[in-house]
């Protein structure tokens, strides 16, 4: 676990997300850990994926080379990695060849045209942003939602920041791919009221090509989550091409049915689209999933309507098409 100058605990935090009513019950505020051991490749929050802090590059903000150019003069550098088109608006950062990421680029642009992602913060600050909105929490059924990322790989911070979340009376959700051992997973979910999860894919080796990593354990660890008595909201991001055929469907309705008891309140099907993109280009990364899993729009949230009645038709499960349906909490 990171400490800061005063040994406190820190974790690194992308984005804290007030108000959101998607990821759990009621209004909650939704902090974002960086790093992640999977590589999806329809991933929309690229930032989140290196455990090191990073620097986004948005040109449409910056205020020209010659008005500011704050960035370039706070650059220690003697061959600075900053690098600006004809009109001289910042357009990249050369990460691999220069820069050592001190981050003073960062600081010193006073449009936000260079974003830090990742910015290291202590249980007590992270508590006082949460119980802001405490009155908003105790009226709706809300509460904290740590997601990433892989909140996981920061489970002893996850639990320090749980337990004074716990001590306060504000509801805990969980958002991980349980991609981790066991016992870190269990850590943290005696102090999770809901555990947020997904199943990508049922076949390993395809769930392997598409992620970067094998499914084995996560299923493991999703029974063993349901064997510990967490409330579990089950997610597939179906993604065309390559978990929407209804062989994978229905090899992941048995799977619930008959492996998760009753733990699962409600599985949703996310109908995978392209976001994240400015994001990626601000990263100098390329979107992996590029193009090849463009549906109208229509037609795709028709056939996760579909999906979803059949699941529950054919298995009894609680399916339900996008995150917007009520909880049954």
């Amino acid at each position: 676990m990171m400490t800061n100058a005063a040994g406190e605990p820190t974790a690194l935090v992308t984005n804290i997300q007030k108000y959101t009513i998607h990821d759990g019950p009621g209004i909650r505020t939704e902090i974002f850990f960086k790093g992640c051991n999977m590589r999806c490749i329809w991933c929309s929050n690229p930032e989140t994926l290196s455990a090191l802090p990073q620097l986004g590059v948005y040109p449409a903000k910056c205020l020209g080379r010659q008005k500011c150019g704050r960035c370039a003069g706070a650059c220690p550098q003697a061959g600075s990695p900053i690098r600006f088109d004809a009109d001289g608006v910042i357009k990249a950062i050369d990460f691999a060849e220069y820069c050592e990421g001190c981050l003073r680029c960062a600081q010193a642009c006073p449009a936000g045209a260079v974003k830090i992602w990742g910015t290291a913060m202590t249980v007590p600050e992270l508590m006082r942003i949460i119980l802001e909105d405490k009155a908003y929490y105790e009226r709706s059924g809300g509460g904290v939602t740590l997601s990433g990322g892989e909140v996981l790989l920061s489970a002893e911070f996850a639990e320090l920041l749980l337990k004074e979340c716990k001590k306060e009376g504000v509801g805990t959700c969980v958002e991980s791919a349980l991609n981790v051992p066991w016992e870190r997973a269990q850590a943290v979910l005696r102090l999770t009221d809901l555990l947020i999860t997904d199943i990508k894919h049922m076949n390993a080796e395809k769930h392997r090509e598409y992620t970067g990593s094998g499914n084995e354990r996560i299923l493991r660890n999703i029974k063993k989550a349901a064997e510990f008595g967490v409330k579990i909201l089950l997610r597939t991001p179906v993604v065309p091409g390559f978990n929407d055929d209804d062989e994978n469907m229905r090899a992941t309705g048995a799977f619930i049915r008959d492996e998760l008891g009753g733990a699962v309140i409600q599985y949703q099907l996310l109908p995978y689209r392209k976001m994240g993109t400015e994001k990626y280009a601000s990263l100098c990364m390329e979107y992996p999933i590029g193009d090849r899993a463009v549906v109208p729009r229509g037609e795709w949230e028709n056939k996760i309507a579909e999906l979803a009645a059949m699941l529950t038709d054919e298995f009894g499960i609680p399916a339900a098409a996008g995150s917007g349906n009520k909880l049954p909490l």
